[in-house]
């Protein structure tokens, strides 16, 4: 190899790395601009704003929002990939969204009345899904396969960051919304800028995915099934998490609830955090990633039927810790394996935002479930049929053929 190939090499791999550091902290920004909303903030905001029970219009809101996030996700894909046709790239459909949260969150602030609060939410998802769409479209472009693991791994950093934002922003004075709301936004913006400065590079197709259309597009349906069912429990648990814990902590204030989960969520986020980035890169060395998603499924669904036999809020708390590391794990590995599978490089933001319905159409399927199985005095039914299909998740992966990841490869300029 001569010096200017090791250049090179060491410039790609060394970009690489940049960019991957670059992507989760991006993951990590919009993560916080959706999930602090719907686990702690909404629920807060209901409670002190409507006579209507707040269980039912929790669950309206969350039904509405999520079907307006499964539209904004597939258009803002879309949108992107037709930016990249045009020679422009992702990073503006990002930026779009970036001020587009800003503004949503002032609008949910100022929202004192029922029908505010619906515009408020529907539009903040339609902003953070204008980050998420192209965002997750940059990854399958630009990160090479053997690098997906790893990536998978660090997502997983963007939960813990979203938890702590949220006990944080609990901790500035309640009565200051648009304080803790900008602050929010702020957040959001610092850690997506760093993606947004680097210059998108995009890397060619895999050989063994474009070449095998058929089968790919056979995998994405058994992949894209596996995930709806892991975030169909995942999406409706962190959406009534808030309420399971209500009826084990039913003496204290809802505010001391919203803290504790708070702190929960940031241990149940970060502790899964190690597993996620060792297991990841693991399956980029060896290319087996199979074996752990059907393990990290079954280790879910034990934390889920702890959750459910739990009578104390220490019990409940186990649980939902050991349903984070096994669920954590999975979506880390499970995003690596299907943007490896993706068949159509022209077609990435698009076909991300159908696969992406396995993101988003869960929340719906959760909410429903919950709304017809569980009631607001207790959730282990609908905690236990949630294990069930965690499992049933797992077990799926098994059908799908795998290919080695495809190694680094020069980043031609685009």
């Amino acid at each position: 190899m001569n010096a200017l190939a090791q250049l090179n090499t060491s410039y790609g791999n060394h970009r690489t790395k940049v960019l991957c550091g670059a992507f989760a902290a991006a993951n990590a920004g919009a993560t916080i601009g959706y999930l602090p909303l719907f686990a702690v903030f909404l629920p807060l905001k209901i409670e002190g704003l409507s006579e209507t029970p707040s269980f039912n219009l929790y669950t309206l809101i969350a039904i509405v929002g999520t079907l307006t996030a499964m539209a904004a996700n597939i258009f803002f894909g879309w949108l992107s990939d037709a930016s990249v046709r045009a020679g422009h790239g992702r990073r503006g459909w990002i930026s779009f969204g970036v001020a587009g949260l800003a503004l949503s969150y002032l609008g949910f602030a100022y929202a004192q009345q029922v029908t505010l609060l619906f515009l408020s939410v529907m539009a903040i998802q339609i902003a953070a899904n204008a980050i998420l769409a192209p965002l997750l479209a940059t990854m399958a472009d630009e990160i090479p396969d053997n690098r997906k693991g790893i990536t998978g791994g660090l997502m997983t950093l963007a939960n813990p960051l979203a938890a702590a934002v949220a006990w944080l922003l609990l901790t500035l004075p309640a009565g200051n919304e648009i304080l803790r709301f900008g602050a929010l936004s702020a957040i959001v913006m610092l850690l997506l800028l760093p993606l947004l400065h680097i210059r998108a590079r995009r890397l060619p197709a895999s050989p063994d995915a474009m070449a095998c259309r058929g089968p790919a597009r056979r995998n994405l349906a058994v992949t894209w099934l596996a995930r709806l069912c892991i975030q169909s429990a995942g999406n409706g648990l962190t959406l009534y998490l808030f309420f399971y814990f209500r009826t084990l902590q039913a003496d204290l204030a809802a505010s001391t609830t919203a803290g504790f989960l708070s702190q929960l969520l940031i241990a149940g986020y970060l502790l899964p955090l190690p597993f996620a980035l060792a297991l990841g890169r693991q399956s980029d060395l060896n290319g087996r990633r199979k074996p752990m998603l059907l393990c990290a499924a079954f280790i879910a669904a034990a934390g889920l039927i702890t959750m459910a036999l739990a009578s104390a809020s220490w019990a409940g708390a186990m649980g939902f810790l050991i349903y984070a590391v096994g669920a954590q794990i999975f979506m880390a590995i499970h995003a690596a394996f299907w943007m490896q599978s993706l068949p159509d490089a022209d077609r990435r933001g698009r076909d991300l935002g159908i696969l992406n319905l396995a993101n988003t159409l869960p929340a719906l399927i959760g909410a429903l479930m919950a709304w017809f199985v569980a009631r607001p005095d207790t959730f282990g039914p609908a905690l236990a049929l949630m294990a069930v299909i965690v499992a049933f998740g797992g077990v799926l992966m098994l059908l799908v053929d795998e290919h080695a990841p495809q190694a680094d490869l020069p980043c031609p300029q685009g």
